[in-house]
């Protein structure tokens, strides 16, 4: 049986909401390992003169712990 834990983590990209995703997951690797799965927990965006300038989320992150 596998026990796994759960944290959460706020990330942001100019990209897109998925580039975040990606680099709350990157970030988190670099402290955690086994990282099994990334849930969207919610998205936010920041405007600047009419235009998205900056893209967060907010993730939960799912790992294996030894």
């Amino acid at each position: 049986m596998a026990v796994l834990k759960v944290i959460e983590v706020l990330a942001n990209s100019n990209e897109s909401w998925e580039d975040a995703a990606r680099n709350a997951v990157k970030h988190a690797a670099k402290s955690v390992k086994n990282i099994r799965s990334v849930y969207v927990h919610e998205q936010s965006a920041m405007v600047n003169n009419n235009d998205i300038t900056e893209f967060r989320v907010n993730v939960k992150i799912t790992f294996e712990v030894n």
